[in-house]
């Protein structure tokens, strides 16, 4: 009978304790699971994160193996922006810094030996990109100053030293140079939407150029 009684007294005390504690043991599950469902969550987007920067990592490789620096540089800014932690930033980063050394050297020999004379000037223009991309915004200035002629590069030069007084904080001169670029460029020959879109971002209104409106009003009549 003293079983039975100390069976039935450890029944009621783990009843008791249950009653005293049972929210707690529930709280405590709800908690563990919570932190196991967030953590396998936080796991997939880890993952899903390395797979984004490993492709614009690779689709970075691809254009730069192309030799197509200007493709390869939004997935580079990419990288950057979202990723900037990411083992693929930092390996981009050190990618793109060889390959501008590579082609700063290449471009500085084309542009001091190469014939006919024309190819100078392009290759300058590109060296005053590849400067401008490497933060050297003085040396990239500096070549395009340097210039023997720009004749058939104008709107070219004009865009570069709009990008360069943009990084330097120089929006007038900025706005400026754009608004030149824009005027040099004939009818159907460049970018012109995507130097309107330089001036609209800076607060600049787009003005057309005299030949570029008698074109247009040429057109309409």
């Amino acid at each position: 009978m003293s079983d039975l009684y100390d069976t039935h007294e450890q029944g009621e005390r783990v009843k008791s304790w249950l009653r005293e504690n049972g929210s707690a043991i529930v709280m405590g599950l709800v908690l563990a699971f919570g932190l196991m469902f967030g953590f396998k969550q936080w796991q997939a987007w880890e993952t899903s994160k390395r797979q984004q920067a490993s492709a614009e990592y690779q689709m970075m490789v691809t254009f730069i193996e192309a030799n197509n620096m200007d493709a390869a540089v939004p997935n580079y800014e990419v990288l950057k922006a979202e990723y900037p932690k990411s083992a693929y930033t930092s390996m981009a980063s050190l990618l793109k810094a060889g390959q501008l050394d590579l082609a700063a050297t290449a471009l500085t020999h084309a542009m001091n030996t190469a014939q006919p004379e024309p190819v100078k000037v392009i290759a300058r223009e590109r060296l005053a990109r590849v400067r401008l991309s490497q933060g050297d915004m003085d040396a990239a200035l500096e070549l395009l100053d340097g210039a023997s002629s720009d004749v058939g590069f104008e709107a070219q030069f004009a865009e570069i030293r709009g990008d360069i007084h943009l990084a330097k904080g120089e929006t007038q001169l900025a706005i400026q140079s754009y608004q030149a670029s824009l005027d040099a460029l004939e009818e159907g020959v460049g970018n012109r939407e995507l130097l309107k879109i330089k001036l609209e971002a800076l607060g600049a209104s787009v003005a057309e150029s005299t030949d570029a409106a008698a074109d247009s009003s040429r057109g309409g009549m």
